[in-house]
């Protein structure tokens, strides 16, 4: 993918102050979603890094890894898996609570959602603390999959949630911002 055009999408994106607690600066995607070229951009970028990857499902964190992790799934032929909170999932579920940087969460995943065959790309929009994945991969990996992938549209490196994520699993970002 040609780094200019994630430039461009980089661009795109709105910072928010004391969005959604004093302190916090967030990273508003839905500016970059809203642009045709721009998640055009976003899903030809994602599908180059997991085309030959023999993935079977993408699992996307509420809510806005659900953008992301749909289309990623639609572009690699793969299932898609939502991991939601507590009480929105309407079959057997498991669950993980954790910290992140503002409080204390938890979410579910279908209990079966994933098999030992699948090979799991998870995905969220941005990477902070690197809580919320940390226990979506957790999750999948309790399943049992075959391989497991992580990916985010972008990240905070000033935060360093790449540190909490496991050393032995490949962390993908399209795109970084310096600082918190």
């Amino acid at each position: 993918m040609e780094k200019k055009k994630l430039e461009a999408v980089k661009a795109l994106v709105r910072n928010i102050p004391d969005f959604p607690v004093k302190g916090i600066q967030f990273k508003d995607l839905t500016t970059a979603f809203k642009d045709p070229e721009a998640l055009t951009v976003m899903a030809d970028a994602m599908e180059e890094l997991y085309k030959d990857r023999g993935v079977t499902k993408v699992v996307g964190i509420e809510s806005r890894g659900f953008i992301g992790g749909s289309l990623l799934a639609a572009c690699l032929g793969a299932g898609f898996v939502p991991i939601r909170k507590p009480g929105k999932l309407p079959a057997e579920t498991i669950k993980k609570s954790y910290e992140k940087e503002y409080g204390t969460d938890t979410i579910e995943i279908h209990s079966d959602a994933i098999t030992a065959d699948d090979v799991v790309v998870i995905h969220d929009d941005l990477l902070a603390t690197g809580g919320t994945m940390l226990a979506a991969y957790e999750l999948v990996k309790s399943m049992n999959p075959k391989m497991i992938y992580i990916n985010f549209l972008c990240g905070l490196t000033g935060l360093n949630g790449r540190a909490v994520l496991p050393a032995d699993i490949e962390v993908t970002t399209l795109f970084d911002f310096d600082g918190v």
